[in-house]
């Protein structure tokens, strides 16, 4: 492949070449698709300095009375880093305060060469600075950092360090059956191991959500030795309410269990659960209830527990932190983070 600039000599040269060939200039520039001003610039250029004049040469002059003074530049890349909530117009009024004058457009401008031109970014270098440096943090950079954590948390991006240190519960529909009714499927997966609890109900209530963790959930990783610390939810009436007057929220509570919960009007921040409830549909639901006709709420609990018998122990997954390895062998490999941590 030619290099951009023997592209563009090639197509001058021909211009010229063609010129001659055919004797006619207009013609020569009509084929090519160019002016005769064009054309007897291009001549010009080749009589003055051979072919090489021909490049196209950049009309961008770096002009060092524009750039801004390094003092202000650091000024403003430390604040960035000091306060990174702030917006430029902020920054640009609380550095005049501090004898550092530098309109809002410039601390654009400083922010877009550095990598700060937006608040992830500015928290990322704070959290670099953190980790290089072993700074202190002040009271807003710890505020911006939580904000940060919740808002990943909400859109998806979850941080998870070993088995059972966030779990993602969600209510999935799953039809209504003869005889039986709407059939509400309760669904909690570890977002570490991707190891899953489900169990089927006849409608979706606070009562049925504590009943998935009372009677599956914590049942499983107290047996594991493995503790249950946060749990993350969307905005549904079954697991949001005043403490008080809300069994889930309640259950929690006695449990000493972390509720977070999810953006409002974005269903897809759940994500690990929406994927789960993707496979589950394509994998047992769908050609389940094509083999067989189920007329009691018992008898599709039992092949959707043995579905999830195969589910956590012999399908492998290939998410994150499984890499290929069955959600069991993903938390049975990931204790030792936790014994580690709770030794430590």
């Amino acid at each position: 492949m030619l290099h951009s600039n023997e592209r563009i000599i090639k197509h001058k040269v021909g211009l010229l070449n063609l010129a001659d060939e055919l004797g006619n200039i207009s013609k020569a520039c009509k084929v090519m698709g160019v002016s005769r001003d064009t054309f007897y610039r291009y001549k010009e250029a080749v009589n003055g300095g051979g072919v090489k004049a021909l490049l196209d040469k950049s009309r961008r002059v770096p002009n060092p009375k524009n750039r801004v003074d390094p003092a202000v530049e650091s000024a403003v890349v430390d604040y960035a880093i000091e306060q990174p909530a702030h917006g430029q117009v902020r920054v640009s009024n609380e550095l005049r305060k501090r004898g550092v004058f530098v309109s809002p457009s410039g601390v654009r401008s400083i922010w877009l060469r550095n990598d700060l031109a937006n608040f992830k970014q500015r928290l990322k270098a704070l959290e670099a600075k953190v980790a290089e440096e072993g700074i202190i943090l002040t009271e807003s950079q710890v505020q911006a950092l939580e904000r940060k954590k919740q808002d990943d948390e909400a859109c998806g991006e979850i941080e998870t360090i070993h088995p059972g240190y966030l779990g993602s519960q969600d209510t999935f529909y799953v039809g209504t059956f003869k005889g039986v009714g709407r059939v509400y499927q309760q669904t909690y997966v570890d977002t570490y191991s991707k190891v899953a609890h489900c169990k089927l109900y006849t409608t979706k209530t606070p009562i049925t959500a504590a009943d998935l963790l009372n009677d599956r959930v914590l049942p499983f990783y107290a047996a594991q030795a493995l503790p249950v610390l946060r749990i993350l939810t969307d905005r549904g009436t079954e697991y949001c309410g005043t403490v008080e007057r809300h069994d889930y929220q309640l259950y929690l509570a006695l449990n000493e269990i972390e509720h977070t919960k999810a953006k409002a009007r974005h269903p897809q921040t759940n994500g690990i659960c929406e994927r789960f409830h993707k496979t589950i549909l394509q994998e047992f639901y769908q050609p389940g209830l094509r083999r067989k006709i189920y007329s009691t709420l018992e008898e599709l609990q039992k092949d959707l527990d043995d579905w999830l018998v195969y589910y956590n122990n012999e399908r492998t997954h290939q998410g994150k932190m499984c890499c290929g390895r069955t959600p069991m062998e993903t938390l049975t490999d990931g204790k030792s983070i936790w014994q580690e941590k709770f030794i430590n």
